[in-house]
Formats: structure tokens, sequence, C-alpha cells
């Protein structure tokens, strides 16, 4: 799950991880409205030589995300059957533009520096019981867990392909939600390990002082 993280000494990596968050906001707020897709297929060029620039890498990276191909074949058609082609080619660049800025912000930010930029503004719900801490690790695994799933359906469908000429069916389905089940109580028991999934004990009273003979 750490695999999520590319290390390097690149810009992207020496920026604290609250600024690339925020950073990441800012852009997903002005990119929404954006209806040209030629604006949009210009960001996406962008965020790729931005890929590029951790050399092999970043191009490896990119793969990863090819499991998202048919969803994104389906938005497509979906949107030209109720919109138009260029309303179609709009959604498609926006969802791949956004998807893989946050990656971006995955593959050069460490696993705890995600969880303490996460914590900041979670801190005031400490007032309601809850704890920031917990929920900033929740976040975190969301974000990591991500990349992770979609390069397991990759390798499954690979695994599929190489065994069968038909198209990968509903058993396939059934396979990965079971490797996500496994792999979410695997990660569970790591934290149960160290910690994270025990409620804080309240510490033993003092023993009285011993009366003087």
């Amino acid at each position: 799950m750490i695999a999520g993280y590319l290390s390097g000494s690149s810009l992207l990596h020496r920026l604290p991880a609250g600024v690339k968050l925020m950073a990441l906001a800012v852009l997903s707020v002005f990119i929404l409205p954006i209806g040209d897709p030629l604006v949009l297929a210009g960001v996406l060029v962008a965020v790729l030589l931005v890929y590029a620039g951790f050399g092999r890498r970043g191009l490896l990276r990119i793969l990863v995300w090819r499991s998202m191909v048919p969803l994104l074949v389906l938005v497509f058609v979906l949107q030209v059957w109720a919109a138009s082609l260029s309303v179609a080619a709009a959604s498609v660049l926006r969802i791949a533009v956004m998807v893989l800025m946050a990656d971006l912000v995955t593959l050069s930010t460490r696993f705890q520096d995600m969880m303490d930029a996460v914590a900041v503004p979670l801190k005031p719900l400490a007032r309601f019981g809850l704890d920031p801490e917990r929920l900033a690790l929740a976040v975190a695994l969301v974000l990591r867990f991500v990349p992770v799933l979609l390069e397991s359906w990759r390798g499954r469908e690979e695994a599929w392909r190489a065994r069968s000429p038909r198209r990968p069916g509903l058993v396939l389905i059934g396979a990965f939600f079971s490797g996500a089940l496994s792999t979410a109580d695997q990660v569970a028991e790591a934290l149960d390990a160290r910690g994270f999934g025990m409620p804080d004990q309240p510490e033993p009273p003092a023993a009285p002082p011993r009366p003087n003979p």
C-alpha cells in the first residue's frame, strides 16, 4: 500500500503536503467549470509532462490507470447520448485530469506527511469526541488504496486474458472484491497490532501511600 509513494527530490516532493493538498483543491475548483475540450486537453498534457519528469517510474505510474479506460469509455458514450460530443470529451478529459492530479499528490507525498496535513483541519472535531489522528489515517488510507486497487484489478484482468479468450465477467469482479476485502483485513490487523484500533486506556489510579510504621 505504501508503494503509492515514489521517492525523489523534485520540486513536487519538496513542497509541504498541506500546500499540495490545498493546490489540488483549488485547481479542482477551477477545472470543474471548464467546458472546452481543447483547454482540458492542454491541462492533461501539462499533467502528463509532470509525470514524465519522474522518468521511467512516472511513465509506468500512468499505466496503472489503464484500468480506468473502460469507465471513461462508458462515461463518454453516455454523455454523447445525453448531451453532445463536445460535452462527452470535456467530461472524460476532466475526470482524467483530476484523477491524475490527485495521484501526483499521492506519489510525491509520504504517508506520514499526508496524515499530518489532513489532521490539521480535522483538529476542531476533537471537541465532539472524534480523534483527528484516526480520521486523518482513514483519509490517507483511502488516498493510498485507490492506485493499489486499480493495480490489483489490472493484474487480475491480465491474468484472466492470459488464461481465457473470453472477456472478463462477473467472476473477475467477485474475485477482485474478495481480494480487496482480504487486503483491508490485513491492513486492519496491522493497525490493531500497532495500537491504532485500541481505545485509549485510562491511566491506573496511583497507589495510596503506605503508612509509616
